[in-house]
């Protein structure tokens, strides 16, 4: 029987430890100006301090010393490096992280932290022994192929956890959740004989479900301190050590579980929410052109937001799934006769999943195109008046035009009719002058002629 007391004690004071030291450590942060400070991918207004990594792996690392001290579960520690090896290894992700929130370190730099993390655990022995694959049996990893499956292991679900660490209190909630049904899962192939009691996965999922619910109360929405990389990385790496502990030294569950198949099928379910983001981000960003380590707003949790749903409903929300999708996990292993209908039941969560969420993305994309066609026929209206503007000026410019060259066809008319008047008056002006009858208008015998000085 498994000392499910002693693991409840060991949880416990992981949560109430990390409780305890995200007080001082926070205050320490905002002193330091170790600070997170608001852009266009965060939900926050304000600077809020960083820290609750820090006091989660400090709170880690005394569970592990008192589980140490603790008689029935000093057996995983008597000479075994595992442990050691779990402690150095989030150790140095930490590190990485912290390094990554004071200066933003690259994405090649991140990754080559968590290869040296995972290198510190195959080194110290906690990683996986062997494969299962579906309908092909076992595989004994060799000494050459161990390095690079706990690698990739070990950057896959860091950055699941890392990417989905985008609203107050969803990594931390998402991992409490899977942890916790991870823990169970664990705690129960001990108690079916099928895990060896000394076996590290169940404690260490243990203690990480402690310190996310310790650190939940400091950081759900309005978060008073984020755990930042450092904290996501960390719990990536725990995540990554008690799965590959548990489902990476089961030999067989058949019979007991779906998950016989694969048992390294398990972070599939118990992660798929965050698994699925990182995905389905790393698919957006490679169709976009863009960098598969550009940061973006496309997220799930964006999405729900933009849908309507508030922050702290968006992170129930996921909460939710995230339970559902380990109960999936769990169930079977408790009635071994709902094994028949896991495959049916995974169908109707998908459906569920695309009646739910997909009608939301048509109508965002409904509205998108609502937009760029409004945009456009703002623009196309915008360059008609200017056309109509143009034409108008254009009409004005030429009636000026015409109205000038009236008034100067009239002025030319009446010049010259002034010019032949004044032509016609010197004619007649000289007429008279010689004796002859005025030209205009006179008539001849209208009098008499005047008088001489002969007459």
């Amino acid at each position: 029987m498994p000392p499910i007391g002693d693991y409840a004690l060991v949880g416990g004071i992981a949560a109430v430890g990390t409780f305890l030291l995200t007080f001082p450590l926070r205050r320490l942060a905002a002193r330091l100006s170790f600070v997170a400070a608001p852009d266009e991918r965060r939900v926050h207004s304000q600077l809020i301090p960083y820290g609750g990594g820090l006091a989660m792996f400090l709170a880690f690392f005394a569970a592990m010393i008192v589980a140490d001290r603790i008689p029935r579960l000093h057996g995983i520690f008597q000479g075994s490096s595992e442990p050691l090896g779990v402690l150095l290894g989030a150790a140095v992700i930490l590190a990485v992280g912290l390094i990554d929130d004071a200066h933003e370190i690259s994405a090649p730099a991140k990754v080559a932290g968590q290869v040296l993390a995972a290198m510190v655990l195959v080194f110290l022995g906690a990683t996986m022994f062997w494969l299962k694959i579906p309908l092909a049996g076992t595989v004994v990893l060799s000494s050459d192929l161990t390095p690079l499956i706990t690698a990739l292991w070990v950057i896959g679900i860091t950055n699941a956890i890392n990417l989905i660490d985008g609203l107050d209190g969803l990594a931390a909630g998402i991992v409490a959740i899977a942890s916790g049904a991870l823990a169970v899962y664990g705690i129960r192939l001990v108690e079916l004989g099928v895990l060896q009691a000394t076996n590290l996965g169940p404690l260490i999922a243990v203690i990480t479900c402690g310190v996310c619910l310790g650190f939940l109360p400091h950081n759900f929405n309005p978060a008073k301190v984020f755990m930042g990389d450092a904290g996501a990385l960390f719990l990536g790496l725990l995540m990554a050590a008690a799965t590959m502990e548990i489902g990476g030294r089961t030999e067989g569950v058949s019979g007991q579980t779906y998950f016989f198949y694969a048992p390294l099928f398990l972070p599939l379910f118990i992660l798929g929410v965050p698994i699925a983001d990182m995905a389905f981000a790393y698919v957006r960003r490679a169709i976009k052109g863009t960098g598969i380590d550009t940061p973006d707003t496309d997220h799930v949790h964006h999405r729900l937001v933009r849908l309507g749903h508030g922050h702290r409903r968006t992170v129930v929300i996921l909460w939710t799934w995230t339970a559902a999708l380990s109960g999936f996990v769990l169930f079977p292993l408790f009635a071994p006769e709902s094994n028949a209908i896991i495959p049916f039941a995974a169908i109707i969560l998908g459906l569920l999943l695309y009646t739910l969420f997909h009608p939301g993305v048509r109508i965002e994309r409904r509205r998108s195109r609502r937009r760029a066609a409004r945009a456009r026929a703002e623009a196309e209206a915008r360059i008609g008046m200017e056309a109509e503007a143009e034409a108008r000026i254009g009409a004005d410019g030429i009636g000026a035009e015409l109205g000038v060259g009236a008034e100067r066809g009239i002025g030319a008319e009446r010049g010259i009719a002034a010019e032949r008047a004044v032509t016609a008056e010197s004619a007649n002006g000289a007429a008279v002058g010689n004796g002859a009858s005025p030209a205009l208008g006179a008539d001849a015998d209208a009098g008499p002629a005047p008088e001489t000085a002969f007459s």
